[in-house]
Parts: structure tokens; sequence; C-alpha cells
């Protein structure tokens, strides 16, 4: 029964290939013979651009020949009667050979049909140079990336060339050192995080300049009236809305500056303040598609919705973040008793000026549009627009409406993350190609089984603790194909996409563990450190690694509940 929906797309497409040859009958009665199949590997993916050709064995040359498309279908044409001895080969780099000889019965009924399918076909995975050279440079990506040794872009950048050296100069002196082109690394970019990302780049560049966030944070001092404990909530509550509609790393930008003033105000340490809000942005943002960048990967790979996000996530964030509030009063109870002592009217006079919103005009544009972005992803759900167009569109009308400075809304756009996601999913689909993907989803496949609960404890809790040390943009795309094959072979899973849901809150949560477990944490570092109140990796580590495990526990209870 599990194998049963790859049957069922088996016998469809065998079917459309069909009835594609039938729209051909005017050439079949001319003397045109279609042989056809399906290729997939041994997970049930569609194997493309294998050289399929049809070959006897008195001739040296295929008599005919073709490529497998994306779905895995062939269809090989022989304009002459099909010969005696005819054998269909099958080559594709990464996998073995294999041949397939069409025997006399196939052959007379070839000649009385002018149709012929072989059926489905399994490639079997061919661990070469190649696969060793991949899976070498991806874990040296990784711990270049978790290390700091080198900028993330850069990093990815020197993996993809790498790999381009490998397979173009390797391959010279042997093709087993051929791990893929550049126009297949191509196919790998998924183009539409890629411009959803800078259509909300755009947008929230326009809402930054007006200085909301900065005019919010000090209602929220002006509401806890110097109380610590009230004022440390308030931020985490807000920081995780803000997240949860723009995205964590950006909310911390607009956010730390603006908490270093008010901590240093109150007598208390900014750090009591802004390591709360770390780790609110980066749960916050797990409740909607663009709120963390491992959502907005996993939403357009698995066709997630804003909404599905909302009503699957929301409710078990919540539950986390009371974790979170809980465990940070705690911890920093003894800063937070310091607070509540009042400031000068001098010193609240320049709060209140640096809080003061700059553009009100552009401030009600941008929200009318941002508004209306959030409805286009929910509308477009129901007529299978993807997001990044009304993203698009948003940003578009924004720059229309608002006539900014176009050279400064350009360079506001993250180009450096940019260009590390397309470096990114190339370097990703290099392992993907040699099967090193394959090899580690067949193992996960054979320890969790045909069970739900212990697939959505592997993803919540495993993929958590990997992002403790692995950043987990990189680590979210590495396990994307991993879970599109859990998702078949475990019943329930791909209706549900549950084991999706357990990704996204692994990656985003167990970024809270270290300093390099999210864009935010490295975002938010950079800022205090220049403004005099550095983060160590040990201080951030004794919070933010009890903090890591309270919520992913929480989270997993709730993915739990709600799936199984």
């Amino acid at each position: 029964f599990v194998h049963l929906p790859l049957i069922l797309l088996a016998l469809g497409l065998n079917l459309g290939i069909v009835l594609l040859t039938g729209n051909h009958a005017a050439r079949a009665q001319e003397g045109i013979y279609f042989i056809s199949g399906i290729l997939f590997d041994s997970q049930g993916q569609a194997v493309s651009e294998a050289h399929v050709t049809l070959d006897i064995s008195t001739e040296s040359d295929p008599i005919a020949e073709t490529e497998s498309q994306e779905d895995g279908s062939w269809i090989i044409e022989l304009e002459s009667e099909p010969p005696v001895g005819m054998v269909v080969s099958i080559e594709r780099p990464h996998f073995n050979d294999q041949d397939i000889l069409i025997s006399g019965d196939q052959r007379q009924d070839l000649i009385e049909t002018r149709t012929l399918s072989v059926g489905e076909i399994v490639l079997e995975r061919a661990i070469t140079p190649a696969f060793w050279a991949a899976t070498v440079i991806f874990a040296a990506v990784l711990i270049l990336i978790a290390f700091e040794m080198l900028h993330s872009t850069t990093a990815a950048l020197l993996g993809i060339s790498l790999i381009f050296l490998v397979s173009f100069f390797g391959a010279a002196v042997a093709e087993s050192f051929f791990i893929m082109s550049f126009e297949r690394a191509l196919t790998y970019i998924n183009w539409e995080v890629i411009f959803l990302v800078m259509g909300m780049m755009i947008i929230i560049a326009v809402i930054e300049g007006t200085g909301i966030f900065q005019w919010t944070a000090f209602q929220a001092y002006k509401i806890s009236r110097g109380k610590g404990w009230l004022l440390v909530l308030i931020l985490i509550a807000l920081t995780a809305i803000a997240s949860a509609l723009l995205d964590n790393f950006t909310t911390m930008l607009l956010m730390t500056p603006i908490s270093i003033q008010i901590g240093l105000a109150l007598g208390i340490n900014p750090l009591a303040l802004i390591i709360p809000e770390i780790m609110a942005s980066n749960v916050g943002g797990i409740s909607t598609l663009i709120g963390t960048p491992t959502n907005i990967l996993i939403g357009a790979h698995a066709k997630i919705g804003f909404l599905d996000f909302l009503q699957n996530q929301t409710i078990g964030v919540v539950f986390a973040l009371v974790a979170l509030s809980l465990f940070v009063l705690w911890y920093f109870r003894k800063d937070l008793r310091g607070a509540g002592r009042e400031i000068s009217p001098k010193l609240y006079d320049l709060l209140e000026e640096r809080s003061r919103i700059k553009e009100p005009g552009i401030l009600w544009k941008a929200g009318v549009v941002f508004v209306l972005v959030l409805i286009g992803f929910i509308v477009g759900e129901r007529y299978h627009v993807v997001p990044a167009v009304p993203a698009l569109i948003g940003a578009t009308a924004l720059l229309l409406w608002t006539k900014p400075n176009i050279h400064e809304m350009i360079r506001a756009v993250d180009w450096t993350t940019m260009v590390f996601f397309i470096a990114l999913f190339m370097v990703v689909g290099a392992v993907q190609e040699v099967g090193m993907i394959s090899l580690i989803a067949e193992q996960m496949a054979a320890f969790v089984g045909n069970s739900l609960a212990l697939g959505l404890v592997v993803m919540v809790l495993g993929v958590g603790t990997l992002s403790t040390v692995i950043a987990n943009i990189p680590l979210a795309a590495s396990m994307l194909p991993v879970v599109d094959f859990l998702s078949i072979t475990i019943p329930g899973a791909a209706e549900s996409k549950a084991l999706y849901y357990g990704l996204s809150m692994g990656a985003a949560m167990g970024g809270n563990a270290t300093l390099v477990g999210a864009e935010a944490n490295l975002v938010t570092v950079g800022i205090t450190e220049q403004a005099g109140y550095p983060i160590s990796f040990k201080e951030f580590l004794k919070v933010g690694l009890p903090v890591t495990y309270v919520t992913l526990i929480v989270g997993l209870l709730w993915l739990l509940f709600w799936f199984t």
C-alpha cells in the first residue's frame, strides 16, 4: 500500500504516453513506431535527462535515441519496421547503466499496434568518485559556515565553484568525477524563493524608513512603566508578531538599536532585553510563510501557503513563546530587578524624538500595500498563484505609489543573501544529484518505518539538534528532499505535510541554541558589538540551549497532538 500512489502515478503516466502516441495516429500510419517508458529512482522520484537509446547487436551505432523528461517519461520514435534483437539502453550519470531486451512477443505487439510501453524502470544509484567529491565539498561548506571561517555567501560560492571544477576538469581525467553540468545546476535554483524574498525586502525597506518599529518599541517602554519583567514580555510579544509579518533578521535589525537605548535608560543590561528578542524572533516567525527564511524555502518547495502555516503552527508557536518567556524571566531575574528607576526628562525626550514616525504618509501607503500583499498570499492559494507573485506586484505598486529613490531601494535588497540562496541551492543540488541525499533519506526511512509520530520526533528534535551547530537555512534546504521521501513512505504524511511543519519548527527553534544557528542571531550580534555590548558564544549558549530544547519539546507535543 505504501507504493500504491507511485504505481497509480506510473499507470497514469503510461496512459498519458499511450494517449500521446494515439495523437500521432496519422504518423503511425506512415510507418512510425513508438517505444516508451518511465524512469524512477529507488525512492520513486522521476529521473530526468537520462540518455535512452535503441540498439541492435549487429550495429555499433544506436538506431534511435532520446532523453527522459522531467516526469521521467521518454518516447523513442522508430521510422522503419522494428528489427529483431532490439535493446533499450539507459545511461545516466550517478546511476548504473541498464539494458532492456525487447522480446519477440513485444516486437510483434509493436509491429501490430505501432506502440510499445516497457513500463516503469527503476534505476539503481551508483557510488562513484563524484559522490565522494560532492559530499566532501558539501560538508566543507557547512563547516565553514558553522565555525564562521568564511562568510556564508563566500562559503556557498566556494562550494559551487569546487563542484564545477571537479565536474569539468576532473571529468577530463575520468568520467566518474562528473557531478553535474552548469545547466543542470540551474534547475535546482528555486526562483520562487528568490523573487519572494526580493519583493518582501523592497516592501520592508520602505516601511523601515518610516520609523514605525522604533515608535512601537518606545510605546512598549511607556506601557511597561519601566517594569523590567513587563517590558520583556511586551518586547517578546512585539518581536514575535513583527517576525511573523516580516522576517526575523529584519525585525532584529530594527528592534536592537532602540532596545539598547531603553535598557540603558532603565539602568539594566540591554542584553536582558535583546537576547529574549532574538529567541522570540526565531520562534515567532515559524507561524507564517514569510516569517523565517526556512519557512520561505519549505513553503515554496512543498506548496504550503500562508494560511496553512497559520492554521497548523500558530498555536504551537504561542505555547513555545510562553515557555520561552517563563525561562528568560527566571534567567534574567537579577538584571530585571534593577529596572524601574525614573529616567531624566532630557533622556526621555531624546528617546521619544528618536522613535518619532518620520513619514506618516508613506507609512499609510506602505501599510495598505502590505495588507493587500497578505491578502494576495491568502487568495492566491485558491488560484494556485505562488506567493512570489503578490510580493513582486506589491513591491512594484509601492515603488510607483511612494516614488522613493529607486537606487536606494534596490540597494536595500540584501543581494548578499540572494547570492547565498542561489549558490546554496546549487550546492545542495549537487549532493542531491549524486545520491547522497537519497542515501540519507533511505537510512532515515528505515529507522522511522511507518510511524508518523517517530518521523515528527526525528524532524523536530533531530533537525533541531543539528541546527544548533549548522546554520538553519542550508540545513533546511538539504533536508527537504529527505522529507519528500519520508512523506511518501509514511502513511498520511504526504496529505497532512506534517513532516514539513516538523522541519520548520526544528530548523527555526534549533537556531536559538548558538550564535551561528540563525541569521537573526548573527545580525544582532554585529549591532550589539558595535554598540559596546558584545554577546559571547558562551553567554548566548547558556540561555539558548535550554530555551531551544524547551521550545522544541513544546512544539513537538503540539505537532503530535495536531497530526497524530
